[in-house]
């Protein structure tokens, strides 16, 4: 046991040229390369934008929102953390200019500053700088991970930025370490890759105080050595400091990538750490081998209302590959918007899908479409598996067919139905505010013997994260089950239903909660991995 603990090192990450250039899947994999060697790592995301959370913001404009064991409503990029990482994160970890500045307003509210003026310096950057260094209080990491959201020359994320350069000052060079994660453009009219972005980035953030000590060079195309070399004397970062990263099949190829780049050899010198121990790979490489050599190709429908963004269920389409590299399966996922469906546009691609998921959301377009797909599966025996709003409309479309009354539903969507199968939980009734205020977090499941879910678990009891207002209401429980339908899994109290399934079908299974969120790589989530193995032995028959 360890009684030596040492003060935390910092790795703070920026990226410049473009955004999404992958500075979040760049930091969680070097977060696993030092998980590997035995360190403890704590990872945050510091987002500039004024919301408090992403939990109001549409999936348009922000794609997924990622929920936490403790409820927090978060930025997609804890959900590559969480998955490359295998760790689970809480609030601490995702920090918005909305949250800085409504801490500090409280603050001078209150007279905490005794009557000063505010200022943005040092204010606003000594309240970034207390929640970057409360991660390491509260974690006990060795290494903490910082990604800065944005790219740099943006004006809202400088007070970020400020607040990285101070602690700098604050905590030790021998305790910081700065990478910066670019695009290298490609002209296809000379065929070239170009480096002037790169330079141009690393000149704005050196214009800010800040040196980067290793450079993310990202690119559709390889990079040669020469470009390396340009980088390196431009930019004033070590030449080994500059890392090719072109664009990997997967993502989960990128950590194996910085390994063999030797990028966590190079940090550790820099902090003159020696690994606690030997990094091992092999299950991580088998899992990678398993996606490069697939024994079945299966087509798999996600039908959901911002289909046109992906990222808008990037961790329902990532558990659906981590339970695919289990089966060495090759998925073909086909993006289906349900109001096509209404239309009667799509239906030859839903028919040619072997499983259908319909993931969570909000709002009453397109719920009629999903209904059809629901009604479809289940007539035609096709694994079907409903998250969140895709179980609730399973129960709805299930007493359409038992009650022979096409008003059945959710009172989300019509409040005057005769037959409200899922109504608003009565504590969220009178409540106005939107942001964090629905059912959010983990909460235990007690799972029925001999069911489906209690198959695929193989445990008596689990938990899982929600995020929803609405539930079954309990009027219709008794009805529903003596058609044919089987709560598997409920609260333990026996009062809230978690999941739902259905008898004589090889797979029609809906839960409530957001099983996707706690699916890993090289650990697919139960539910998932029964899923797909239900279409596989589906597709076989």
């Amino acid at each position: 046991m360890k009684t030596d603990v040492k003060p935390a090192k910092y790795i703070f990450f920026t990226g410049g040229v473009v955004s999404s250039v992958g500075k979040g899947l760049t930091a969680a994999s070097i977060g696993r390369l030092l998980k590997e060697r035995g360190f403890k790592v704590a990872i945050q995301k510091l987002d500039p934008y004024i919301n408090v959370d992403p939990g109001t913001m549409s999936p348009y404009q922000h794609g997924e929102v990622f929920v936490l064991d403790d409820g927090s409503e978060t930025d997609l990029d804890l959900g590559h953390y969480e998955r490359l990482m295998d760790i689970h994160l809480n609030k601490e970890c995702n920090v918005t200019t909305g949250q800085v500045y409504a801490s500090v307003i409280s603050k001078e509210r209150r007279g905490d500053y005794l009557g000063g003026t505010i200022q943005v310096i040092p204010h606003i950057t000594n309240e970034i700088k207390r929640r970057v260094r409360l991660i390491a209080k509260l974690t006990g990491a060795e290494f903490v991970l910082v990604e800065v959201g944005g790219t740099v020359g943006d004006i809202e994320s400088l007070p970020f930025l400020e607040a990285l350069r101070q602690l700098r000052r604050d905590i030790g060079l021998e305790r910081t370490f700065y990478i910066h994660a670019t695009w290298l453009p490609h002209i296809s009219a000379t065929g070239e890759l170009k480096t002037k972005p790169t330079q141009h980035s690393v000149r704005e953030l050196r214009s800010i105080g800040i040196a980067p000590n290793m450079i993310i060079a990202r690119s559709d195309y390889p990079i040669n050595d020469a470009l390396l070399e340009k980088i390196s004397s431009f930019c004033d970062v070590l030449k080994r400091a500059v890392i090719p990263m072109e664009t990997a099949p997967t993502y989960y190829h990128v950590p194996l990538k910085l390994e063999q780049a030797h990028v966590a050899e190079f940090i550790l010198k820099h902090f003159k750490q020696n690994p606690h121990q030997k990094p091992q790979w092999r299950k991580w490489k088998k899992m990678i081998a398993s996606a490069r050599n697939p024994k079945i190709k299966l087509k798999i429908a996600i039908v959901g209302k911002y289909v046109e963004l992906h990222d808008a269920y990037i961790s329902v389409r990532e558990a659906l590959y981590h339970a695919a590299f289990k089966h060495q399966a090759s998925l073909d996922l086909l993006w289906i918007q349900s109001v096509d469906l209404e239309k009667g546009n799509r239906w030859e691609d839903l028919k040619s899908a072997d499983g259908i998921i319909v993931p969570g959301g909000f709002g009453s377009r397109g719920i009629e479409g999903k209904i059809q797909v629901i009604q479809y599966a289940r007539e035609n025996k096709i694994p079907y598996f409903g998250l969140c709003l895709g179980m609730q409309l399973m129960v709805v479309e299930f007493a359409r067919f038992i009650f022979k009354e096409r008003r059945a539903n959710s009172t989300e969507f019509d409040r005057r139905t005769p037959y409200p199968v899922i109504d608003l939980m009565p504590d969220q009734k009178g409540i106005s505010d939107m942001g964090g205020t629905m059912r959010l977090g983990l909460y235990p499941c007690n799972l029925q013997p001999g069911t489906l879910a209690a198959r695929a678990y193989k445990k008596e009891s689990v938990n899982e994260r929600h995020r929803h207002r609405f539930e079954l209401n309990n009027v219709y429980r008794e009805a529903l089950e003596e058609h044919g339908m089987i709560f598997s899994g409920k609260s333990p109290d026996g009062k809230l239903v978690e999941i739902a399934e259905l008898k004589d079908h090889p797979f029609m299974l809906g839960t409530q909660f957001h099983p996707e969120f706690l699916s890993r790589p090289n650990r697919p989530h139960p539910l998932f991995n029964g899923f797909i193995k239900a279409v596989i032995q589906t597709n076989l028959e």
